[in-house]
């Protein structure tokens, strides 16, 4: 997974608006049951190609909801990621 939601989610829906590959689904689609929003793993691209950093991240009105999660063998990464469990934007 390129980044992941944290329990500090407030279902706002700017992050599923903002992401250019619909990566991300709301809690009732969340396959956790956790009552937050979720990353595919197999569909984020870190927004790579689309922005210079993740969009979703950038439209997240939470502070450090959105973090840095492990890197997908064949998926794209961004070069400025920083290491798992790091917010996205600070």
């Amino acid at each position: 997974m390129a980044v992941m939601i944290t329990d500090v989610c407030i279902n706002c829906a700017a992050c599923i608006d903002e992401c250019p590959v619909e990566a991300i689904v709301d809690e009732d689609e969340n396959p956790t049951g956790e009552e937050t929003y979720y990353v595919y793993a197999d569909k984020c691209v870190e927004c790579v190609g689309y922005h210079d950093t993740p969009a979703c991240a950038e439209a997240c009105p939470t502070e450090g909801c959105i973090q840095w999660s492990d890197v997908v063998e064949g998926m794209p990464s961004s070069e400025n990621r920083k290491s798992k469990g790091t917010p996205v934007v600070e």
